[in-house]
């Protein structure tokens, strides 16, 4: 059974940073596009950041110099690291797996088959 459980929200005040992780059991995340998104009240769900099989990633123009996206294949867990944070990063944020080695350049959560169940994250001025 595909699994996906996201870890490492909280709250911070704007400059601080917070480390997201997703355990994933079912399938080998590393094998697969396995990305973040976010979503804040009152807004559509929004690609943040990706990373296909091979490495190749995408990222939101918003967070492009300041979030990055990792992989742990020995713990099957995807990492968020968020730096320099700003209030408009205040969402809940999903990780995310799709049945494809790749990631399209634009990241849409319809392309996306299994959810986590979200962690907040709150940036405070």
């Amino acid at each position: 059974q595909v699994q996906l459980v996201e870890s490492g929200g909280g709250s911070v005040q704007a400059g601080g940073s917070l480390r997201l992780s997703c355990a994933a059991s079912g399938f080998t995340l590393s094998s697969v596009c396995v990305a973040w998104f976010r979503q804040a009240p009152g807004k559509e769900r929004e690609g943040v950041a990706a990373i296909a099989r091979y490495g190749s990633g995408a990222f939101a123009d918003s967070v492009k110099d300041r979030f990055s996206i990792s992989r742990d294949t020995a713990k099957n867990t995807l990492n968020l690291q968020m730096n320099s944070l700003e209030p408009d990063d205040t969402a809940m944020y999903y990780c995310a797996a799709r049945l494809n080695a790749y990631c399209r350049d634009v990241l849409r959560d319809y392309d996306f088959n299994y959810w986590g169940q979200g962690t907040q994250v709150t940036v405070s001025s």
